[in-house]
């Protein structure tokens, strides 16, 4: 089976960049990055499906020339080989752009199963891996819980609301996004890390015409910090009664 894995290089949690002159992204020279976090279980998940069915597992990237870092990790967990779309323009694209991006330079590889990251820890608009199945014109469904093999496809499990699943069967070649907790995380060896450096990342160039976004961040600011007391007065049994309604219709943090 090849198994093509979609990641995104994220500003680290720990890192504190500050807002850009424009106010519509982070200064990215401020920020340390990292994997992001939902794309590394999706990872996990090719990898094992690789260990139990033998093939080839691929990451692909979208971004200026520091997500080879995020690739090169990728690599040393286990991946095989990895396609890099370079361009710097893509570093804070929506999803729209991204996905035609990813899309041009996998439509050649005929991958069986393309996974992806649930969303991302920066914009978070959970939208990529959907777009890229209507653009490579593959099945999709998301926020898996569970990949299961099965004649001539994959059974899914898929988490729905209120502590709900869904098992849905689906041909391949298909599209999923992975819900994080799927699985256990692996760490890079020793090994895994020097034979990294032998992987090849084929570097594919970004479509001749890229698509004008269609989403846009139009202000983006650090939450404000404020502090209001309020005082409930009354007897004890009113003051409980009026405390619980505030929980209950202010505040919504009890039902």
């Amino acid at each position: 089976m090849r198994i093509a894995v979609c990641i995104k290089q994220v500003p680290s949690r720990d890192s504190q960049p500050r807002v850009n002159d424009d106010q519509t992204w982070i200064r990215e020279q401020d920020a340390g990055y990292e994997m992001n976090e939902p794309d590394a279980y999706a990872l996990e998940e090719a990898l094992r499906l690789k260990e139990a069915q033998g093939g080839e597992v691929v990451v692909c990237s979208a971004g200026p020339a520091r997500v080879a870092q995020v690739i090169r990790e990728a690599l040393a967990r286990g991946a095989d080989r990895a396609i890099h779309v370079d361009d710097d323009g893509l570093a804070s694209a929506d999803a729209f752009v991204i996905a035609d991006a990813l899309a041009e330079a996998m439509r050649q590889e005929a991958f069986d199963l393309i996974l992806t990251g649930l969303q991302s820890d920066d914009q978070g608009f959970a939208q990529t891996g959907v777009i890229l199945a209507e653009r490579l014109g593959l099945s999709h469904a998301t926020i898996i819980m569970e990949v299961q093999s099965a004649a001539g496809g994959v059974r899914v499990k898929r988490e729905l609301e209120g502590g709900w699943f869904q098992w849905v069967s689906m041909p391949l070649p298909a599209v999923l996004t992975i819900q994080s907790g799927i699985n256990q995380l692996r760490y890079a060896t020793l090994k895994g890390i020097m034979a990294a450096k032998k992987k090849e990342i084929r570097k594919a160039a970004p479509p001749a015409t890229i698509a004008a976004p269609k989403q846009k961040i139009v202000s983006l600011y650090l939450p404000e910090k404020s502090k209001k007391t309020q005082m409930i007065t009354g007897s004890p049994a009113e003051a409980a009664t009026e405390l619980v309604r505030r929980l209950r219709e202010d505040a919504r943090v009890i039902s």
